[in-house]
């Protein structure tokens, strides 16, 4: 089976039902032993190197975890975890990650001035969109249109994932939206909105 044909069934069955309705929350939190040791119990990562997915929208966590199968998105950690999942132990997993309450950060104090002036507003020099455009003021996101929380997110996985936007290290974003964006990032900023990120509430 292509990997195109697992992500088109996949987003199939999405669209002909609502990720919470189709996800049973209780039958996630059983099939999320294997998740545990690197998204935490309640999907609070541990390790700020592995994304928290506690609170995240489902429709989003579903669809990441489709990409993993489908070979859209490229983790050597994620494959194998992924490989024996079923279309529904996805809308499980996603129903109950998503029903966390995600733990508080904090953000480093010297990064945020320059983390919050990218994220409201971009950078007009560099061609740099306001993050605010798609996540939202309060970083909340947009679930409908698959744009993910990104508040309280840990820096060092945010500030990872844009430099691997930035190289098309990963390229499983909608219209290359988000290569495009991080292509025109600097490091600092990368890093400044990774611990502004971190600390918004």
């Amino acid at each position: 089976m292509s990997k195109w044909f697992v992500l088109f069934s996949f987003v199939l069955a999405f669209a002909t039902a609502g990720v919470q309705a189709a996800g049973d929350v209780a039958a996630g939190k059983a099939k999320s032993a294997t998740c545990l040791a690197c998204h935490g119990a309640d999907g609070n990562s541990p390790n700020p190197i592995w994304p928290k997915l506690a609170g995240q929208h489902p429709a989003y966590i579903a669809k990441q975890l489709a990409d993993f199968k489908a070979g859209m998105r490229e983790n050597a950690m994620m494959a194998p975890m992924v490989a024996p999942l079923s279309e529904k132990d996805m809308l499980n997993l996603a129903a109950y990650f998503g029903s966390q309450t995600q733990s508080v950060g904090s953000a480093a104090e010297d990064k945020v001035a320059l983390g919050e002036k990218i994220y409201r507003a971009g950078n007009a020099e560099s061609g740099v969109a306001a993050c605010t455009a798609c996540h939202g003021p309060t970083g909340i996101g947009n679930p409908a249109a698959l744009y993910p929380r990104v508040s309280g997110q840990h820096a060092a996985y945010v500030e990872q994932t844009l430099k691997d936007f930035r190289t098309g290290a990963r390229a499983n974003d909608a219209q290359q939206m988000m290569r495009g964006v991080a292509a025109k990032m600097t490091d600092d900023e990368i890093a400044a909105v990774a611990q502004y990120l971190q600390g918004l509430k």
